[in-house]
């Protein structure tokens, strides 16, 4: 198999390829190193998982050491230094993200979704799918291993409203 990763140092980021060829890459990996703000982590995993229509912000994570994204079958994955708890204001939802997070990306859904939990009620349920059925009904889905399913706003989880209203 063929792949490129990205490592951060003290040097801007760099790619190589496992057989070295630098054009096919098919699997891409970024490696641990610089600070998570310093990598191109950050970008790349909204840009990876924007491509399939999820909002930037559904992603809120933080230290992220690793994340690698096999174009072929759009499997994803990221590790990050410890888990974390978000909350998403506008909708009341906790959700909680372990130190590793995979799933598989496709146009407007990422589905096999694992290391990612929401909270209802008393109980922390692992959120297994999260898509967007019709973009012009300005929801997306997410649905639990139990089989329930809630529906939100699109925009309860972009990052530049929440930005916005926090100015």
């Amino acid at each position: 198999m063929h792949w490129s990763k990205t490592v951060c140092g003290s040097s801007p980021s760099t790619q190589v390829s496992e057989d070295g060829n630098a054009d096919d890459r098919e699997l891409q990996g970024w490696g641990r190193g610089l600070p998570w703000r310093s990598c191109p982590l950050q970008e790349e995993i909204h840009a990876t998982t924007t491509r399939a229509g999820p909002p930037q912000g559904l992603l809120p994570l933080e230290d992220v050491e690793e994340f690698g994204y096999h174009r072929a079958s759009g499997f994803m994955w990221l590790v990050q230094k410890k888990k974390i708890e978000h909350t998403f204001k506008k909708i009341k939802q906790h959700v909680s993200y372990a130190t590793e997070v995979t799933a598989f990306v496709e146009q407007r859904k990422m589905k096999k979704i694992t290391g990612v939990k929401t909270k209802e009620l008393l109980l922390w349920l692992s959120v297994v799918e999260v898509f967007i059925d019709d973009p012009s009904s300005g929801k997306i889905t997410f649905k639990t291993g139990t089989g329930l399913s809630d529906s939100f706003p699109v925009l309860a989880f972009d990052r530049r409203v929440e930005e916005e209203e926090q100015l």
